[in-house]
């Protein structure tokens, strides 16, 4: 069949609906991955997109053409999925959803059993070249559609995490951007002694107030407002899965993915003193060095869950988290929640007693750049031009190139879709951090 290759992604399918990814596609998808893992059942969620009950119908199809059973988990979080897959046992899933994407965009997100992520190079080929030599599995016998709500045991799932009676009163503002957080949190709220003020609950794909993407400061503009309108202890922002989860403390200032894993790492080695932790290489130095402090082994890695995932299970690593925003446990699958992982840094401020900008001020002693992004001709030459320049320091090519000094370091790294440099940078202050960045965006801009 015709369809536009490049909907195939590092680590799921993802394109313009109907331009790039429409129901021919999602056919296809279903099929090919019924015929690559031959399953007998396969778990299928959706987000509140406009297109998704759409491409749910046409994938599902797909999958029972090729006489495989369909669970229809209906409308969930992409975590909700990967509870699914895990907790019941089947075979495989797929999640409908293009996370923080623009609404006009819809994809797929691919596990098999025990919710193992499928990726570009170990399982999303076999699908996509399924589709190019036009192979489509037809079963004698077409597979059987069932339909099952997972949320209350999803719910509950969750808030094993925690002891919920030991939960401080806080006054917390959640945003849910119009994603299906407005749908998996209430059930978790019920249970939380916590003070909930809501912004946008109800599911909505044409996302009328914002983007679901909290990564961008300017998605919690209202967040911020809506905290110090209401004087709350801190805010919390989801993306449009609800797999992702960014903090806001009560001066509207956003706690980055890293903290957060610092945040998490803190309470699990409490409770469980030695154990392995996963941290990808664009986090802050304070995340290992907490690691350190509190007995644990702090284990570095590339950015990208289908790379984290299975190093967690070598490892037997208990938690591991990515700067993006994605949290992984090991007894949620070593897979993502952005749900747990909020959980888990609200047990630790209500054991400690404390708010959460006096948290992070007692483990975060540097300065940051944010990601900066930057379009460039040669992505290898101007690799090289920096490691030239900067060949007096510690230099690193586990993912890009990444070059530390004692009082300053930074990672240089190719986006996987676009001719663009990604430079992530931290120092001991905030005048070194300017004064560095400085001489590299000028190579890197020149």
């Amino acid at each position: 069949m015709n369809f536009d290759g490049s909907i195939f992604k590092a680590y799921d399918i993802r394109g313009i609906f109907p331009d790039q990814l429409n129901t021919d596609v999602a056919y296809r998808v279903g099929n090919g991955l019924a015929g690559y893992l031959k399953p007998k059942a396969i778990a299928v969620g959706r987000d509140m997109r406009v297109s998704s009950d759409e491409l749910f119908d046409a994938l599902a199809s797909g999958i029972l053409d090729a006489g495989v059973d369909v669970i229809d988990i209906g409308m969930v979080s992409t975590d909700g999925l990967y509870f699914a897959v895990g907790k019941y046992g089947y075979d495989g899933g797929v999640m409908i959803t293009a996370s923080h994407n623009p609404k006009d965009y819809n994809g797929f997100k691919i596990c098999r059993q025990q919710a193992q992520p499928l990726s570009g190079q170990a399982g999303l080929d076999k699908i996509k070249e399924a589709m190019e030599n036009e192979i489509i599995q037809k079963s004698p016998q077409r597979g059987n559609i069932a339909r099952k709500d997972i949320s209350g045991e999803y719910a509950e799932h969750c808030l094993s995490f925690i002891n919920p009676a030991k939960i401080k009163p806080f006054k917390i503002v959640f945003d849910a951007g119009n994603g299906m957080a407005g749908m998996t949190l209430p059930p978790v709220f019920e249970k939380l002694p916590i003070e909930v003020t809501k912004l946008f609950f109800e599911p909505d794909g044409s996302f009328p107030n914002h983007p679901a993407s909290p990564i961008e400061l300017e998605n919690l503009v209202d967040l911020q407002k809506k905290i110090a309108e209401v004087k709350a202890d801190f805010g919390v922002a989801f993306d449009g899965d609800a797999d992702r989860m960014f903090l806001v403390d009560k001066f509207g200032n956003q706690i980055g993915g890293d903290m957060v894993t610092a945040l998490v790492s803190d309470n699990l080695l409490d409770k469980y003193p030695g154990e392995t932790i996963l941290y990808n290489l664009i986090c802050s130095k304070a995340v290992p060095e907490l690691i350190k402090r509190k007995g644990g082994k702090p284990i570095k890695t590339k950015v990208g869950h289908a790379l984290i995932k299975p190093l967690m299970k070598k490892h037997n690593a208990i938690f591991g988290g990515e700067h993006s925003g994605h949290f992984y446990f090991r007894d949620f699958w070593f897979s993502d929640s952005g749900l747990i992982a909020f959980l888990v840094c609200l047990d630790l401020l209500s054991r400690s007693d404390i708010q959460l900008h006096d948290k992070i001020a007692e483990i975060d002693p540097y300065f940051r750049s944010g990601e900066i992004n930057t379009k460039v001709d040669s992505v290898k030459d101007k690799i090289e031009q920096i490691t030239e320049f900067c060949s007096d320091g510690e230099i690193d090519r586990m993912d890009g190139i990444s070059v530390a000094y004692d009082d300053f370091w930074f990672n240089l790294r190719p986006s996987n879709t676009e001719p663009l440099l990604r430079l992530n940078a931290e120092a001991v202050s905030k005048e070194i951090l300017e004064e560095r960045l400085e001489k590299i965006l000028n190579i890197i801009r020149s």
